[in-house]
């Protein structure tokens, strides 16, 4: 097999899932980007993956963090590409529960820009879906975030408080000096059968969180100015509640990933 491509045969959506995206795609009023057009005006689409075709593009991802982690193990078993849709799945087998976790460490690096992907959120308790920029040098220069960079979680919703939204920044590393800035997004309906938009603008300024084309928490301070990459995740843990195993396999469906960047001036 071409090694550009990684391709899952066991991992077949089932048909009551294609029937949930494209009912959902159907009663969808927004199904474009929610980057505002006069800024978008002013930015150049530099990278994207728009899950065409059956594969997954290992030129672009990698799964990261694979077997044990929290709760569940990590496999590209739980990551389909079908049909135009990414799929990162929770399943179990065999009295293991299994989830799917990817990266472009390595791959696609990048500092500044509008980053944007547009999904179907999970059901089940127990789990949560994620959208986030890591750096390689997490912890490293405390002190110093300009250098070492920082975890910034564009969005997690956890199913089982289905009406919040966290934006969240992690800086200085997870140990003593461990800094949080934060934002719980309340009173909107996140639920299973309507498409959102999440995004991010990272500035030399400060970040700025998006919702549905609606700004929802800006921060000014913890900025990273050196490359990051991408992860995409569906995680399992305490945090989300106890899994509801009997809803399994359960998913978090992504449309697309795009990242625009500023045009020189």
């Amino acid at each position: 097999m071409n090694s550009k491509f990684h391709k899952i045969f066991q991992n077949k959506l089932e048909p009551t899932v294609f029937y949930r995206i494209f009912l959902c795609l159907a009663l969808s009023l927004s199904t474009f980007s929610s980057f505002a057009q006069l800024a978008r005006s002013n930015y150049d689409l530099v990278w994207q993956d728009e899950f065409d075709g059956d594969y997954l593009d290992m030129n672009k991802w990698s799964l990261r963090a694979p077997g044990a982690r929290r709760d569940a193990y990590n496999t590209l078993d739980a990551i389909t590409v079908q049909k135009g849709f990414l799929a990162i799945r929770s399943f179990v087998r065999n009295d293991s529960v299994f989830t799917g976790m990817i990266s472009t460490k390595n791959k696609f690096e990048n500092c500044y820009g509008y980053y944007e992907m547009r999904c179907l959120l999970p059901q089940a308790t127990g789990h949560w879906a994620s959208f986030w920029l890591q750096t390689p040098d997490m912890g490293k220069y405390i002190g110093d975030v300009a250098k070492a960079g920082a975890e910034v979680d564009i969005f997690e919703f956890l199913p089982n408080k289905s009406r919040q939204i966290h934006h969240t920044l992690h800086f200085d590393g997870y140990e003593k000096d461990h800094k949080v800035r934060h934002k719980l997004v309340k009173n909107r309906k996140f639920n299973s059968q309507e498409w959102h938009t999440f995004g991010l603008l990272w500035t030399e300024n400060g970040y700025s969180f998006f919702v549905d084309d609606k700004l929802n928490f800006t921060v000014n301070e913890g900025i990273s100015k050196r490359d990051q990459f991408i992860i995409l995740s569906l995680e399992v843990g305490k945090w989300a509640g106890e899994l509801e195993k009997d809803k399994l396999p359960d998913y978090f469906i992504i449309d697309y990933v795009r990242v625009y960047k500023r045009k020189a001036s």
